[in-house]
């Protein structure tokens, strides 16, 4: 079986692996706490403060404060626990693979339909 540092990464993406684990884990452990909706509140309430709680560095403050995703994954964010601080926004993984691509939700739902058709 071959291993996974033989595969090519696609380009632009970053692999989730154990050192972005590592890197990400503050970041991620916060965002699994937004399960509970006492969590979602009090980070809305005090973000800066729910982010010192958690242990965020410089790097993933400034990525949630721009609640921009490809910052988060640099930071370590892993997806799943990134869709957990999204829905806070009300935001569905279309608006988050839209923010990817840099397309608008709309241009990344047609996309998605003009790929089913292949």
């Amino acid at each position: 079986m071959p291993s996974i540092k033989s595969h090519q990464p696609v380009p632009g993406t970053t692999i989730f692996d154990g050192e972005q684990a590592r890197k990400g884990y503050a970041l991620n452990k916060m965002c699994y706490s937004f399960n509970d909706a006492a969590n979602r509140k009090a980070f809305l309430d005090d973000e800066d403060e729910y982010c010192t709680r958690y242990g965020l560095n410089a790097e993933q403050r400034a990525a949630i404060h721009a609640r921009n995703v490809l910052q988060l994954i640099a930071a370590g964010g892993n997806a799943y626990y990134l869709a957990k601080f999204a829905g806070i926004f009300k935001l569905d993984m279309q608006d988050i693979g839209a923010q990817q691509t840099g397309m608008t939700k709309d241009q990344f739902k047609a996309r998605l339909i003009a790929a089913r058709g292949n």
